[in-house]
């Protein structure tokens, strides 16, 4: 019995630190609009993952120990984070937002059935009713609901996709070896670094600057401290930390809640104007977390009981 208090603890620990992820990312689109605004896309992802690769650097003792399908699992999982960051901020780049915040939503909609593909383990149905009220608040939440697919789509979308198989890749990773989350992260976060520097050095030259100074842009600075330790940092151990004892779909629909967050930031400090329709399906999408967040079947034994 106190096992399973622990575990459930545990889980509800997973469960606010993955909501604390949905808010801490849904206000980094502001931020990094902020900061791209000294510097570019590859440079900023480069100068971001670099920091955070070497601040968990001493993580990277416990691949010693390691398996050689864990260290391929886990170097499968940052490629595939960085197939992310480059289709969503390329992406972006191509089509409009509203457009962006649907597709990207979809990976709600794909990680069960990866998961089902990938990890063998079929949703529940109140798993899929959920997936699906936060697919309808994602579509009320990109605006008028007017929808032209474009060029730019095709890389959201592949970037939702990539979304939900990093969840089931990374869940595979922490199932089946004893790797503690800091490493993964650490991992990922280097091969995100070392990629992005990759890709400007043979594809974007232009993409590397010279550095803004720090006494001259404090601005710039704040926003890569705050990109490097809540956004990477706290949200890719929590993200893993979370993995490890949860579904990937369970885990999809608590991350689902961040176009919510990022929307009500964007109201609250970047002054953007949100319609009726927008608030409504925000709360479809938090909605759709909390659904996937209780525990419905404890819930009605515990009532039973009661």
């Amino acid at each position: 019995m106190p096992r399973q208090s622990q575990q459930e603890r545990l889980l509800l620990m997973s469960d606010l630190m993955l909501l604390a992820v949905a808010v801490v990312w849904g206000t980094s689109y502001g931020v990094v609009k902020s900061a791209l605004a000294f510097y570019p896309v590859l440079g900023l992802l480069a100068l971001r993952f670099g920091i955070t690769f070497v601040l968990l650097s001493p993580a990277l003792r416990h691949l010693r120990s390691a398996d050689f399908r864990a260290l391929r699992g886990v170097t499968l999982a940052g490629a595939l984070l960085l197939g992310i960051y480059l289709c969503e901020t390329f992406g972006i780049l191509l089509t409009r937002a509203a457009n962006a915040a649907f597709l990207i939503s979809l990976c709600v909609v794909l990680t069960p059935l990866v998961e089902w593909w990938m990890l063998k383990r079929r949703p529940s149905r109140v798993e899929w009713i959920a997936v699906a009220l936060s697919l309808l608040g994602a579509w009320l939440l990109a605006g008028d609901g007017t929808f032209a697919f474009n060029p730019g789509d095709a890389l959201i979308l592949a970037a939702a996709l990539l979304r939900a198989l990093i969840v089931c890749v990374t869940k595979r990773v922490m199932r089946d070896s004893a790797l503690p989350p800091l490493s993964v992260t650490a991992v990922q976060s280097g091969v995100v670094a070392f990629g992005s520097a990759a890709a400007a050095w043979l594809f974007a030259a232009g993409q590397w600057r010279p550095l803004p100074s720090l006494a001259g842009h404090p601005a710039f600075w704040g926003y890569i401290v705050y990109l490097v330790l809540a956004c990477t940092l706290f949200a890719f151990f929590a993200q893993n930390f979370a993995i490890k004892r949860s579904s990937p779909t369970r885990v999809s629909l608590l991350m689902g809640s961040e176009p919510a967050f990022g929307a009500l930031f964007a109201w609250l400090w970047l002054g953007e104007r949100i319609s009726l329709t927008a608030w409504i399906g925000g709360a479809m999408i938090v909605a759709a977390s909390v659904l996937a967040t209780v525990r419905w079947r404890a819930w009605r034994v515990s009532a039973a009981n009661a």
